[in-house]
């Protein structure tokens, strides 16, 4: 139901697209310019999606390595738990990843440097007050907020106990989704694709395992790895964007216009 539905929104979309009169001048039909370029936009949907699935797949991976603990029951309840409560935050996260792409992509392409560095600076701290406000609010509840899933004692305990380490990934995730938005935004997607593997799988799960079988932390252990692994790409992807020079990305997003740029030659010339 879930593929049914995701189908839906792109009939829905298309349907949109063509009927609107709001898209006439965006879109006039089919044409075989729309196959032009297409390895272009292949290489940069591609890299796209590989950072969004490398994204998902780590959370993923970490409840499975939980399952090999010793008292895996608890540990994946309270990981189970803690996780979704995270994704809902993070949803929140990745609406201001879409927009910051979109409109970073936009100033960039109307030649304002100075829009699309302001546009970085409010969209991330936006982004960060929403999830500090979440992650304070995770805090007042650790000791109940379990039971919104779930009746059991030792479960609550459990989810009291990791609230810390939710509270540090949410307000993580409420910068690093963002600043990937402002990276695709600027063409950087495969930048960022190498990002995540280093720091998601190189990183973040071997040190999560260390942590948490090596010496025996369990659902601490592999959470504060993948803590590590999320912190170290924040920095990076911070420090890539701060070091930005932002004429220069519109000087680059100009030629990539210009390769699009349908210039047709005069009739006439003066």
């Amino acid at each position: 139901m879930l593929s049914f539905s995701w189908w839906i929104i792109v009939v829905a979309q298309f349907v949109y697209i063509l009927l609107s009169p709001r898209c006439k001048r965006t879109w006039t039909g089919f044409s075989m310019q729309a196959f032009s370029g297409l390895w272009s936009f292949l290489k940069l949907s591609v890299a796209s999606a590989v950072i969004l699935c490398l994204e998902t797949w780590y959370y993923q991976i970490i409840v499975l390595i939980a399952g090999l603990l010793e008292d895996a029951e608890i540990a994946l309840d309270a990981l189970s738990v803690c996780m979704t409560i995270s994704g809902w935050v993070f949803m929140v996260s990745v609406g201001f990843n879409a927009a910051a792409s979109v409109r970073i992509g936009n100033e960039l392409g109307a030649g304002h440097p100075k829009s699309a560095a302001f546009a970085v600076i409010i969209v991330t701290s936006t982004s960060f007050l929403i999830s500090v406000v979440c992650a304070i609010v995770v805090l007042a509840l650790r000791n109940v907020i379990s039971y919104a899933f779930t009746e059991g004692k030792t479960v609550s305990n459990a989810v009291s106990a990791l609230s810390s380490y939710l509270a540090v990934s949410i307000m993580l995730n409420g910068i690093q989704p963002v600043l990937s938005g402002v990276a695709v935004g600027c063409g950087w997607q495969a930048f960022v694709a190498y990002v995540n593997v280093g720091c998601y799988y190189i990183i973040g799960i071997p040190l999560g395992c260390v942590l948490g079988f090596k010496f025996d932390f369990g659902a601490h252990g592999i959470w504060s790895g993948m803590i590590g692994g999320t912190f170290i790409q924040t920095v990076i992807l911070l420090w890539v964007t701060l070091r930005t020079d932002w004429n220069k990305e519109v000087a680059n997003a100009k030629n990539r216009l210009d390769k699009w740029d349908d210039k047709k030659e005069p009739l006439l010339i003066e």
